[in-house]
């Protein structure tokens, strides 16, 4: 299979992604397309990683999974926190939280 797909592949994901940050207001959506956007970012570093014949890209993704995944825990304690204060996931309502 072409490299080129896959670059294809990415920048559709990566599409669906930025589309569903854009229109979607639930945080938990929002948080998911960003994970979809980070996702489509990785793919792309690993083709151009296996188009260009070294492991840079690949190097890249990993560490792009590991902040992907420090992410994952900080954003998933601010969401609990909004809904336990607001009752919805809603991103409208997080801007109302004032101390």
């Amino acid at each position: 299979m072409n490299p080129v797909n896959y670059l294809y592949l990415a920048a559709l994901l990566f599409t669906i992604g930025a589309v569903g940050v854009l229109i979607r207001r639930n945080a938990i959506v929002l948080f998911m397309c960003v994970e979809l956007m980070l996702n489509a970012c990785n793919l792309a570093f690993v083709a151009f990683s296996r188009m260009h014949g070294n492991l840079d890209g690949q190097i890249i993704a990993f560490f792009t999974m590991v902040v992907a995944a420090a992410e994952v825990v900080v954003g998933l304690a601010i969401i609990v926190s909004v809904f336990r204060a607001r009752h919805s996931a809603s991103v409208d309502d997080a801007s109302l939280m004032k101390l």
